[in-house]
C-alpha cells in the first residue's frame, strides 16, 4: 500500500510541474525553488510541541491546501497565485514520493507512510 501512495505522490509532483510549465508563468527559478520549499516552514510549529507541530505540518502538506490556493488563483485570474498553489501541491507530492508522510502527534518520525529516519525499525 505504501508503494502506491509514494507512486501517487510522484505522479502528482510530475503532473503539477508539467502544468506549471504548460501555463508558462514567468517566475524566476530562484523564486520557484523558494516557493516550492515554503511549506517546510511549518516545521516551526514543532517549537510548540509535537501535537501542534503535527497539526501545522499536516495542514500545510495536505493536497487540499495547495488545491485551494490554486483554485483561488484561477478564480481570481491571478496566474502567479495559481502557480503558488500548484507548487504547493507539487511539494506535498514530492514529500510523499520520498516517504515523508503526514505526521502523527506522537512524534515527528511517525507518519502515515511509516517511520522515517535512521532508526526505522
Amino acid at each position: 500500500m505504501i508503494f502506491w501512495q509514494r507512486l501517487e505522490g510522484a505522479l502528482i509532483f510530475v503532473t503539477c510541474m508539467t502544468a506549471l510549465w504548460a501555463m508558462g508563468v514567468s517566475l524566476p527559478i530562484w523564486a520557484m525553488v523558494l516557493l516550492f520549499f515554503a511549506p517546510d516552514l511549518s516545521f516551526a510549529g514543532y517549537a510548540l510541541g509535537p501535537r501542534m507541530g503535527a497539526i501545522g505540518y499536516n495542514l500545510t502538506h495536505l493536497y487540499a491546501t495547495g488545491a485551494l490556493i490554486a483554485l483561488f488563483g484561477w478564480l481570481s485570474g491571478t496566474p502567479v497565485v495559481t502557480s503558488l498553489g500548484l507548487l504547493w501541491i507539487a511539494h506535498a507530492g514530492f514529500d510523499r514520493a520520498l516517504g515523508y508522510g503526514l505526521k502523527s502527534a506522537q512524534g515527528f518520525v511517525i507518519t502515515h507512510l511509516g517511520r522515517i529516519g535512521k532508526n526505522t525499525a
